[in-house]
C-alpha cells in the first residue's frame, strides 16, 4: 500500500521510498524515513495534495509524492 492510498485519519508505518538520492535527501529533511509513523490529516478536494503528520511536524506533499511511498497500514495512537 502507499501513502496516497491513506484515507483522511489513518496513519502507516513507511517501509520503503522509491526516489533517486535528491528527493530521498528532501524526505530525510522533513522526518520522512523508513520506520517514521505517518498520520493523514486531510486530502484535497482535488486529491493533488496530501497533508500529512510525522511526529510533530505537518508536511503537504504532491500525490505523486505520496505514490513512491510504500507504508503498512497500522492503528493509530493518538
Amino acid at each position: 500500500m502507499f501513502l496516497s492510498e491513506l484515507q483522511k485519519g489513518e496513519c502507516g508505518k513507511i517501509i520503503s521510498i522509491d526516489a533517486n538520492s535528491r528527493l530521498k535527501a528532501r524526505f530525510s529533511s522533513f522526518g520522512i524515513t523508513r520506520g517514521s509513523t505517518v498520520y493523514v490529516i486531510e486530502q484535497t478536494i482535488s486529491k493533488n495534495t496530501i497533508k500529512i503528520r510525522i511526529q510533530n511536524t505537518k508536511i503537504a506533499l504532491r500525490i505523486s509524492e505520496a505514490k513512491i511511498i510504500e507504508v503498512e497500514k497500522i492503528k493509530c495512537e493518538i
